[in-house]
């Protein structure tokens, strides 16, 4: 955590690493009860993170609420978050079977942007986690896990840059072709789904 942030979460801070660690290591070790062969392995990577303080204050500002550390841990769910990159469609929702049979926290919600598509193209699977926390008061936070194939992250990432880039030209362009792109990447993964699914039935 940069020292603007350790600032910023004061006495929240230790337990938002060890949050943040619990949350890596259970992934991991959940993946590796299924496989710990890097061909059969159900996922590409995995990145944790906790939120840098400037990006949730900026958050907490467009909702109306207030800049702080403690507003944030009340009513952010992605203030720690993880993304499982996965090589498959269907490692995916293996992955959220095993995410839902974990005793170590509370599914609070699901939502599958794989099955039901934005609108400008993103997909993903998005868990929101409710985890003790047990400091100054607050009981217990939410952080989110997002799950995506190699292709939607690469997809994300654009549109990330694309979102947050200031002076870009062409950007209607660009919204259309990432839209046309993101068509076809959800044609291609459901086919190298199809194509893993005949080589593993021999």
């Amino acid at each position: 955590m940069k020292q603007e942030d350790l600032l910023f979460y004061g006495e929240y801070a230790p337990k938002l690493e060890e949050i943040k660690a619990l949350l890596l290591g259970e992934i991991q070790a959940m993946l590796d009860s299924l496989s710990t062969d890097s061909e059969t392995a159900l996922a590409e990577h995995i990145k944790c993170r906790i939120k840098g303080s400037e990006s949730m204050k900026e958050k907490l500002r467009r909702k109306g609420l207030a800049e702080s550390a403690e507003s944030g841990l009340k009513s952010l769910s992605d203030l720690v978050g993880a993304r499982v990159i996965t090589h498959f469609v269907g490692d995916i929702y293996t992955v959220l079977d095993l995410i839902k049979k974990n005793p170590n926290w509370r599914v609070k919600n699901v939502k599958d942007y794989i099955a039901d598509m934005k609108p400008n193209g993103y997909r993903s699977l998005h868990i929101i986690l409710t985890l003790p926390f047990g400091v100054g008061g607050i009981d217990s936070i939410d952080v989110e896990i997002q799950l995506r194939t190699i292709a939607m992250d690469c997809w994300a990432s654009l549109e990330h840059q694309l979102k947050y880039k200031k002076n870009i030209k062409n950007t209607a362009l660009i919204v259309d072709e990432l839209k046309r792109c993101a068509d076809e990447m959800a044609s291609t993964d459901l086919t190298m789904q199809t194509i893993r699914d005949l080589i593993q039935r021999g």
